[in-house]
Parts: C-alpha cells; structure tokens; sequence
C-alpha cells in the first residue's frame, strides 16, 4: 500500500465561464414537465431532449455502478426519493438494456463486494435482483506466501457469520441497480451523453434567493451550475457529483488536484473452469505481484493476477494450453513449496495471545482446486493509485474512482465507492432535512470529513502490503512469515482483519487479508 501524502494543494475549484445563449425555463414548467411519470428510460430522455437548460437538484456524471448506486440510494431515502436527478452517462446499456444470459461463461469483470455492500444494497432494494443472477458467496478464503513460510486461514464462522462476500459479475450489478431504480417513482432522466464543459459562477452577495427566480438568474447569482453535454444539450444543477471513474472529467473541470502514481504492474484477469465447484477465496503472493483465485459460481472461478507489463503482454498472448499451466503453476509449487501446516509450532508460539480459538486456527492449509480450461477473454489492465486532494467544492463532489483508485490485491476498490455513495445520499438527505442547499460547501464537508479519512486508511494499507510482498529478501520474508502466523493463531487480532475487510470495523490493522 502506498504512503499517502496528505498535503493539500490550492484547487482552483471553478471554470468560471458564463455563455452568451439565454434559457427560458421557468420553475413551473420544470414541474409540469417532469410530473407526466415516464415509465421508460427512452421515453425519459426524448421528452427531456426536447427543451434545453432543465434544472436538477442532483446531477450524477457517471453512470457506472457507484453512480447508479447513489442514485438508488437517493430514490430508497424518503427524505431524498422526491429529488430531480440526471444521470449522465454514454454507456448504452443505461437506455437500452443488455440481455443477461445465464447460460454464457461469467464475464471476467467482477467484483467482490464485502457483507458491509451486501448491507447496503439490500437497504437500497438492488440485492434480489442480484440473487436472480449468478452470483457466488464464499465463506473461507486462503491467503499464503510464495516462499512457503506462512500461510493464513479466514472462516466466516470466526466471527459468527454466513459469509465473507460475495463475487458478482459487474454486468450482473449494473443491471441490477438499473433495474432496482426503473421500479421505483424516482424522477431521473437519463442523458446518453458525455461532459463536455461545467461552469459555476461565485455567489451573489445578497442575503436571500427568491425561489421564483429563472434557471439562468439561478445561475448567474452561483446557485447552480451549468453543464454542457457532447451532443449540445445543457442542464443546470444544485449538485454535480463526480462518479465518472479514474479520468474523471467532473474533477478536471472543477481543478481538484491529486496525489498519486503508476504501478510498474498491470493486472491480467480472465475466467476459468475447474472439474468441481470452488467455495474459497484464494490469494497467493509472488514476488512480481500477488494473483487471486475468486469463485463466481457454478464450476467458474475468476483470475485477477497482478504481474510486471512485459509478463502480462506473454500471458494474454499465449496459448490457452500453456497460460492454464502457467497459472496452476503460480497457485500450485511454482515460486516455492507448500506452507507446512502445523498442528503446535505456530500455535503455542502465539498461544498466549489467542483468546478463545478460532475455527479456521485448526484448518490446515489446503491446494487450490486445478484451473482445467480458460472459459473467457484475457484482459489487461494498467494499475495506478490515485487520490484527490479534496472530494468537495461548492456545488461539485467526487465519490468512487474519481475521488481515489487503488491497488486491486484486497478487492476492496469497488467497496470504497459504494460506501462513498452511502455516506454522500445520508448527507444529501440531511440537508434537505434542516433546508439547506445540498451543494454548500458546509455541508458536503461532512461527507468528506467521513470519506477521507477512511479511504486514505485503507490506500495506505495496501501500499503496505503491496510494497512489502513484492520483496524477495530472507529477513523480510521471515517477518511475513510471521505477520501470516500471527494472523492465523491470534483469535482478536484475525476477528478484527476480518471485520475490517468486511467493512463492519473502520480502523485497519497491518497485517494480511483478502476480501
């Protein structure tokens, strides 16, 4: 995990640009328009498109899946669900729906989402249309080291749980949050667009707004912002959050500046097919990078391998024969022997420090089930980390990627992104609780103020532990061992790496897991 530099930098927060064209679109008509209760996304974004310069309370760029999960979260709060909202985005699948086949291969992109999601989007209403999907929990996952030194067992029952996640085809969420929100009397329009411009004037000095004020003087007096869209569309909104990915464009044009770097590493991942079903969780780190083995249900597990760019260049251009054996080699003997499980040696060392015994404490460890056949694509990706310094400005806030990527080896990068869009909807609904303007400063501070401090926490983390198991180094690997028989033997200390990576315990511990 990387160190994070928290220093801030001056943001030049505003484009501050005032266009010549004048809107007529008055808070009646506005009402008038969106009161008809469109039933489908098509039918919503024709009507919309026919007048320009329409007003939103929320304007949500970025129509992935922590983007449509704020907007759900928004539709599920009864203080929010009477909200206008748009959500921008050019992604088809937002306006015309892709057919999810369940008798097709899992598709590589997925996501393990931890109880602490699970939670959440049952809260919102998305989880039932995710269990009509395939979709696989897990209860036990393995972590191990390369040099066979340590290894370390996590079962959900150590903390009196059904489950340490749940692997979900990304596909599989989005589809399901699209239609968790279609079934709901939410007022959104969908804009199958890009971002082109934003603009936000400063606040005029006088004290009071008069609600029966144009669109356009709304704007000029900096109660709103203006967006313009590729297709020559413009809207206005109280709020614009940020939810378009790690190119953001909403943190470009607001000059949020950011901390961060590119790994000398990119991640291959892909989906395979074992003879039985998988039911575990695997990560084995290696000394280029550590690779995970995720079931995804039926016989299909997912790869996401984290290797140096000419390797990951050999391994998506190899043969489907020699890149099966190339990964049971690298989750089997290759790099280095089995870890030797042990009935009393790593037990009575930390025997005064293990509370009430675990579970997994008595489970030895086991080989990860063969990979027989490659069942999808292989895709590479770059790895980078990066972070804003700040998440908000006045009318503008950033949550998921746009506010911070990490490194993919905990899984935990989609989780963060969905707990962003839980904290900013509560802090949405608590200003419209007490009337206050949802894009204040003020106000959005305080989702920030819960944010940052916990991503930070969680991207300094796995700086750590991507630093520390990418060295080859007889001491070091020693200490490893150890961190890994630690966190196998001592019952609070591996209750506690299990709540944290499952979302329930927000202070993190530095030693090794996996979610």
């Amino acid at each position: 995990m990387n160190r994070i530099v928290t220093k801030r930098f001056s943001v030049n927060v505003y484009e501050l640009s005032i266009t010549r064209k004048n809107f007529c679109s008055n808070a009646a008509s506005r009402v008038s328009s969106s009161s008809s209760g469109q039933s489908s996304n098509e039918h919503e974004v024709k009507q919309n498109f026919t007048d320009d310069g329409h007003q939103y309370d929320v304007a949500i760029v970025g129509g992935g899946v922590v983007g449509m999960a704020l907007a759900c979260s928004l539709a599920h709060l009864p203080l929010t669900k009477h909200l206008k909202v748009a959500i921008i985005d050019s992604n088809p699948a937002l306006v015309k729906r892709n057919c999810i086949n369940k008798e097709d291969p899992p598709d590589p992109r997925v996501s393990t989402v931890t109880p602490a999601t699970i939670s959440f989007f049952k809260d919102i209403g998305a989880w039932q249309y995710i269990q009509q999907h395939r979709h696989a929990y897990f209860g036990k996952m393995q972590v191990w080291d390369y040099t066979g030194l340590g290894y370390t067992r996590y079962n959900a029952r150590d903390v009196n749980k059904e489950v340490l996640g749940c692997v979900v085809e990304n596909k599989v969420l989005h589809s399901s949050l699209l239609s968790c929100i279609e079934n709901t009397d939410f007022r959104k329009t969908i804009y199958p667009s890009k971002l082109t411009s934003m603009a936000l004037l400063p606040s005029s000095s006088s004290m009071g707004v008069d609600s029966t004020l144009s669109t356009t003087a709304l704007f000029t007096k900096g109660r709103l912002a203006k967006l313009e869209l590729s297709d020559g569309k413009s809207l206005y909104a109280k709020l614009v959050v940020g939810a378009d990915g790690g190119k953001s464009r909403v943190r470009e044009l607001a000059g949020f500046k950011t901390t961060g770097w590119n790994y000398s590493q990119n991640a291959v991942i892909c989906t395979v097919e074992h003879t039985e079903e998988n039911r575990c969780a695997w990560q084995r780190f290696l000394p280029a990078g550590p690779i995970a083995l995720l079931p995804i249900g039926d016989r299909f597990s997912n790869i996401v391998w984290t290797m140096n760019p000419n390797v990951s260049s050999d391994c998506k251009t190899m043969n489907e024969e020699e890149f099966v054996k190339t990964v049971n080699h690298a989750l089997d003997y290759g790099y280095g022997s089995h870890p030797k499980s042990s009935s009393s040696g790593g037990r009575d060392m930390f025997s005064w420090l293990r509370g009430d015994v675990t579970i997994s404490a008595d489970e030895c460890f086991e080989v990860p089930p063969k990979v027989i056949k490659l069942a999808s694509d292989r895709m590479v990706f770059p790895l980078s980390l990066k972070h804003a310094n700040d998440y908000v400005s006045k009318h503008v806030v950033l949550i998921g990627d746009a506010a911070h990527t990490v490194h993919p080896l905990a899984g935990q990068g989609v989780n963060l992104g969905f707990e962003d869009s839980h904290a900013l909807s509560r802090v949405i609904a608590e200003g419209v609780a007490v009337g206050s303007d949802i894009g204040e400063v003020s106000l959005l501070r305080k989702y920030e103020a819960e944010r940052k401090p916990a991503n930070i926490a969680m991207m300094a983390l796995l700086e750590v532990f991507q630093r520390a198991y990418s060295v080859d180094f007889g001491p070091l690997n020693i200490l490893r061992a150890a961190a890994f028989n630690g966190a196998h033997y001592i019952s609070p200390l591996k209750k506690s790496i299990i709540s944290y990576a499952s979302g329930e315990q927000k202070m993190p511990l530095p030693l090794p897991f996996f979610s």
